[in-house]
């Protein structure tokens, strides 16, 4: 997301509050930042992606050290499946 990001023209906040810049923000407030602040060329994919409610729906970064148990099948399919939706679209 942050690849098209950078495409489309956006860059980091100058303004010293990385906690309201989409580029330091992980899903799912990456999602929401993305809607108040998508521009550029890009700006309509991007938008698509963050009102997209199934788009890493689950996904918290607490997960990085949650038993592996506490982490569902099901979940990291469909994770892994949008994750490469997403590098095909970024390198087109």
């Amino acid at each position: 997301m942050k690849k098209m990001m950078s495409d489309s023209g956006m860059r980091p906040k100058d303004n010293g509050q990385k906690c309201n810049d989409p580029f330091y923000a992980h899903f799912p407030i990456l999602k929401t930042l993305l809607r108040d602040n998508a521009q550029g060329r890009r700006q309509g994919e991007l938008m698509r992606y963050a009102k997209d409610a199934k788009l890493f729906h689950d996904w918290d970064t607490n997960m990085r050290y949650a038993p592996t148990k506490d982490i569902r099948d099901q979940w990291t399919n469909e994770w892994r499946s949008q994750a490469k939706a997403l590098v095909q679209t970024m390198n087109l």
